[in-house]
């Protein structure tokens, strides 16, 4: 009988072990990241959003491992996406690319359903563009001064589009409308690709939009450009000038940021931020940003959450001067 118990015991212990060794096992087996990630893009598809994650997204699959999906879910200015990510599951496989409308929106919206600044996790500031003001041909405005005048002359009568309530592209009208002390008309539209189509057939006047999306058809001869919205003209077109030479002050430029729903793995945001500056110091990935537009930004995670704190401060001051506001 103590022959036969001790054989269980051992037996029993045995089988501990082999558990333990097989849970071992298929945690090393399940490392981070076993499966496709998602980068989810709080816009609709066809924007200079979507663009950048595209490029973003292919260099960190490559580097990761695993396949980077760009997921676009847009509407509310960026805030359908953006609260997706924040209530998703915080294990690596749900990330954001965060607009500078998470600093904008807290100040334009009455309520919002998540706090940029507590339930999101910042991994790396991605990059930096300007917008730019186009108008449609038929616009009687061959530079931004005209087409201050020609606004004056009709107020209430030149409609502008943006991608959306809330967006920098929204804003930077409401900042123009200020600015200038013009009466134009805001008509958003879910993302910046129909907000062109429409721009192009005419059914608007101008848009404000960012660089990458817009200098093609600037290009293509469908819009023309008026104005650089940073404060100094951009290389990628150096023709256009800067608002700021007629608006003195007038300067916004667009950034965006990869996140995290909060709680994620302290080593999965320094895995994907080391993931981030290396692609971000790659040469030619810097060359071709640069023929966009596109500024490349990088750092720390800590220096994202420090940026992001101090971006939607200053956001809150420009949207409360500005009278902008979304109920």
């Amino acid at each position: 009988m103590q022959g036969t118990a001790l054989t269980r015991r051992r037996a029993t212990a045995l089988a501990a072990a082999g558990l333990a060794l097989l849970a071992c096992n298929a945690r090393a087996q399940t490392a981070w990241p076993h499966k496709p990630i998602r980068l989810v893009v709080p816009f609709a598809a066809g924007g200079t959003t979507t663009i950048l994650a595209r490029l973003l997204a292919d260099r960190l699959g490559q580097g990761l491992g695993q396949p980077m999906v760009v997921d676009n879910r847009a509407g509310a200015g960026g805030n359908v996406g953006m609260d997706h990510v924040a209530k998703s599951e915080a294990d690596g496989y749900t990330l954001l690319m965060g607009p500078i409308g998470m600093a904008i929106n807290p100040a334009l919206y009455a309520k919002m359903p998540f706090d940029p600044l507590t339930d999101l996790t910042p991994i790396g500031l991605y990059a930096g563009v300007p917008n730019l003001l186009v108008v449609n041909p038929s616009v009687p405005a061959q530079n931004l001064a005209e087409l201050i005048a020609h606004a004056k002359a009709n107020p209430g009568k030149l409609h502008y589009a943006s991608n959306g309530n809330g967006t920098s592209s929204h804003l930077a009208a409401e900042m123009l409308k200020s600015a200038a002390g013009v009466d134009i008309v805001h008509v958003p539209y879910k993302g910046g690709a129909p907000a062109m189509q429409d721009l192009i057939g005419g059914q608007v006047a101008m848009l404000f939009d960012q660089m990458p999306a817009v200098l093609p058809q600037v290009q293509g001869g469908r819009v023309r450009a008026l104005g650089v919205s940073s404060a100094r003209r951009s290389a990628a077109a150096p023709q256009v000038p800067a608002i700021a030479e007629t608006l003195p002050g007038f300067d916004m430029t667009v950034w965006f940021g990869i996140l995290a729903p909060r709680g994620t793995p302290a080593d999965i945001v320094t895995r994907v931020n080391a993931e981030m500056q290396r692609v971000l110091q790659d040469t030619a990935f810097q060359q071709q940003l640069a023929g966009m537009g596109v500024t490349p930004m990088g750092g720390s995670a800590d220096a994202f959450a420090s940026y992001l704190r101090r971006e939607t401060e200053r956001w809150a001051k420009v949207v409360r001067d500005s009278g902008a506001r979304i109920d």
